[in-house]
């Protein structure tokens, strides 16, 4: 089985890179070794000339609030490579695995996010997503869509590191309240995704839209609340004293955030037979990695 995967060097990528090796040949490419989801003229070529049995797509537009006045750019890597990567699929028979996220919701009430909910995005980011999602869905391609929510990893930049960072110089911080979701790991993502490549090979009646996301739900300011403890129990030398909540009002951006991320992952679980463990533990797992303890 050849594979391409498409953003290696992302936080998701990177972890992809670990979980797919073993599964077949893996082709990992990046924007600047062919795999630059905004040039879809090339995008279309690299697949054409690789003619892999699989393509991952890790690669996106991420930038939300820049998305916003980058609106052509995000509908681009976002939307229309997704329907490029789609064609090309059809055409060779190829399975497409895709990434997507809870921002195609309105993210109003506080119920878990079903596969079959009504789409409502608020950001620009969200739209362009959405876009790609449908695009892939219509193309009648084999594929496998998982929206996930608050992704972090222990390469690159993520939230914990920032609060961590932040917490070193500063007495009080003060983190968002009122919106609520579930950590994930890039590491569980690419677990995940690896486990039902090798289940829709064999079953696929499989293929569809799935929400993978952590067990459990937390606040941001509930996350950094974790962080920090875990970082002073730990021996961590910080100057903060206080972690004050606020709401999102109080800490405006360019582009409107979802107050409720929360995913329903029934369905993934009980069609892939799979048990995702809750978001404290795989955040643990990552400051212990960052924090080398």
């Amino acid at each position: 089985m050849k594979i391409l995967l498409l953003g290696k060097n992302g936080q998701v990528g990177w972890e992809l890179q670990r979980s797919l090796a073993p599964l077949g040949e893996l082709i990992a490419l990046d924007r600047s070794t062919g795999g630059d989801l905004s040039d879809l003229d090339a995008l279309r070529t690299t697949i054409r000339q690789l003619k892999p049995d699989v393509i991952v797509n890790a690669a996106a537009y991420t930038a939300v609030d820049k998305a916003e006045s980058e609106t052509e750019l995000a509908d681009r890597v976002n939307g229309q490579a997704s329907q490029v990567m789609a064609e090309e699929a059809v055409l060779l028979g190829a399975w497409l695995i895709h990434y997507s996220t809870d921002y195609v919701f309105s993210g109003q009430g506080s119920k878990a996010w079903q596969e079959t909910d009504p789409v409502a995005p608020v950001n620009h980011y969200g739209a362009s997503k959405l876009a790609g999602e449908q695009a892939i869905i219509a193309s009648s391609c084999k594929y496998l869509i998982f929206r996930t929510s608050w992704v972090y990893g222990a390469r690159g930049n993520n939230f914990a590191k920032t609060m961590l960072r932040l917490a070193k110089d500063r007495e009080t911080l003060s983190v968002i309240a009122d919106q609520i979701g579930a950590p994930t790991g890039a590491d569980l993502i690419a677990d995940v995704t690896a486990l039902a490549i090798q289940q829709v090979m064999q079953r696929p009646e499989l293929a569809g839209l799935y929400h993978l996301a952590a067990t459990g739900e937390v606040s941001w300011h509930g996350y950094a609340r974790h962080v920090i403890e875990f970082a002073q129990v730990n021996g961590e030398l910080l100057a903060v004293t206080a972690v004050n909540p606020i709401e999102t009002t109080a800490y405006p951006t360019l582009a409107r955030r979802p107050l409720n991320s929360r995913l329903n992952t029934q369905k993934l679980r009980d069609n892939f037979s799979l048990h995702l463990p809750d978001w404290q533990s795989g955040v643990t797992r990552m400051l212990r990695e960052v924090l080398n303890k």
